[in-house]
């Protein structure tokens, strides 16, 4: 249940929006309940059918009297956000919230316009409409982490709870690795990367003088998605933008055009089109040098001298990737990737990049792989080595090797039983209606039809 109500406060923004497309298609809205003094309308309910039947989301129950009752959920949580005065949403905790809905309404949809078409709205009226929303979203989330802030385990309820758990109830652990890479950029010959300056540079002269505007020049020669946008991205605080963008970005006065910048990414033009607070609306033109083929093959040749030394053991693995490696991220830590879905460095393979993952499979434990071209974060050619650390393979579960992820499945059977306690107290003493045409529902909660 806690999974489910989590996932709608990710999917009420679509369905508040959705409402009026709803509404055009002839569905007839009405009240369906009524919790405290907060509704929840037929088109709620279809909008978010509709969209859990285009992910291909099934159950083997009624889903829409499933979708009701994690909307009744989300209510019952909001009538006692509201009354909790130590509950509080800021404009500022808002306006946040949603720049980051709208950027992934962008993200999935492809660009500001297309957004505005799918929802037939500008963005200035969507985000109108999705103030109260997102208000109410995060009260609920709020009330919902007060509820849960005090439940705890401990390594002795653990072990016991484990011990006690039928065998049919142990549950299985997905095979798991664990690896080290050192990668190797190829550089970038001072020529190129002249020509890549040169031309923003005459491309800024252009626009500076009239001869032609930002927008055109970023669709002929941005080289990134924004450049079907003119090269517009969305707003954004610096903590969300390369520290190089960011530093010119955030210098810039009125729609002054910056010099040439160098970020990971590229060469970029920008210009600020828009700023709120400490977050800027910018386009930009962006230019990426290319590798020429014996960059290419000098920087195989580094990365495979390495693997070599490290064979021989001239110097270690971790070593060699704190003195040569080119990745941030992994360098200072012995060249151990960590896995940013967990913040730990244990991988699932499904989670591995597809060009790791095919090379490492084929490891054995402290085995270094051969050099391989791949992409970096910032999509650029590198070779890489990797070294396979660890690999555990699917098994059941036993305490020696599965604490951690016991403990936290432990930890959430506890915050759901802790959940399922708060709901059918507070269902007594709130004040709940349903639809007739809804009575027929069979709820986890029995105690919404009184």
């Amino acid at each position: 249940m806690i999974r489910k109500i989590i996932g709608l406060f990710i999917l009420a923004g679509f369905v508040a929006l959705s409402n009026q497309t709803i509404a055009q298609d002839k569905v007839v809205d009405q009240i369906v309940s009524v919790v405290g003094k907060n509704i929840i309308l037929k088109s709620d309910i279809e909008s978010m059918f509709q969209q859990q039947q285009a992910q291909g989301i099934t159950t083997e129950g009624d889903m829409k009297c499933e979708i009701l009752e994690n909307f009744l959920v989300e209510k019952l949580l909001l009538a006692e956000a509201e009354m909790d005065t130590t509950i509080i949403v800021s404009d500022n905790q808002i306006n946040q919230n949603l720049e980051q809905r709208i950027q992934y309404f962008i993200s999935h949809l492809g660009s500001e316009k297309e957004v505005e078409a799918y929802f037939k709205k500008s963005i200035m009226e969507l985000k109108a409409d999705m103030q109260d929303v997102i208000k109410n979203q995060q009260m609920t989330q709020q009330m919902q982490g007060k509820i849960l802030d005090k439940v705890t385990v401990t390594p002795a309820e653990v072990r016991l709870h484990f011990r006690n758990l039928p065998e049919a109830e142990i549950p299985q652990i997905d095979a798991k690795l664990e690896y080290a890479q050192i990668t190797v950029l190829p550089v970038i010959s001072l020529d190129e990367e002249e020509r890549i300056k040169s031309t923003l540079r005459e491309l800024k002269r252009r626009i500076e003088s009239g001869e032609s505007s930002f927008g055109p020049m970023a669709v002929i020669y941005s080289e990134d998605g924004a450049a079907r946008t003119g090269g517009e991205l969305d707003y954004m605080g610096r903590g969300n933008l390369d520290p190089a963008y960011a530093a010119a970005a955030f210098n810039l006065k009125g729609d002054k055009i910056s010099n040439v910048v160098k970020s990971d990414f590229g060469y970029h033009l920008i210009q600020v089109m828009d700023r709120k607070g400490e977050q800027l609306k910018t386009r930009h033109i962006i230019m990426k040098p290319k590798v020429s083929p014996e960059a290419m093959e000098k920087a195989f040749g580094q990365i495979d001298s390495i693997a070599d030394f490290i064979r021989k053991e001239t110097f270690k693995f971790e070593d060699a990737a704190l003195r040569y490696s080119y990745d941030k991220n992994s360098r200072n830590n012995g060249g151990i990737v960590i896995n940013p879905e967990t913040g730990e460095s244990k991988w699932k393979l499904s989670e591995l990049d597809p060009d790791v993952s095919k090379i490492i499979t084929g490891l054995k434990i402290n085995e270094i792989s051969a050099p391989f071209k791949t992409l970096d974060d910032k999509q650029r050619p590198v070779y890489k080595i990797v070294k396979l650390l660890n690999k555990t393979n699917a098994h059941t579960a036993n305490l020696r090797d599965d604490y951690v992820e016991l403990s936290d499945m432990y930890m959430a059977s506890k915050k759901e039983k802790r959940m399922d306690e708060w709901i059918r107290e507070k269902q007594m003493g709130t004040y709940v209606r349903i639809d007739p045409t809804y009575m027929n529902c069979n709820f986890k909660y029995a105690g919404w039809v009184k």
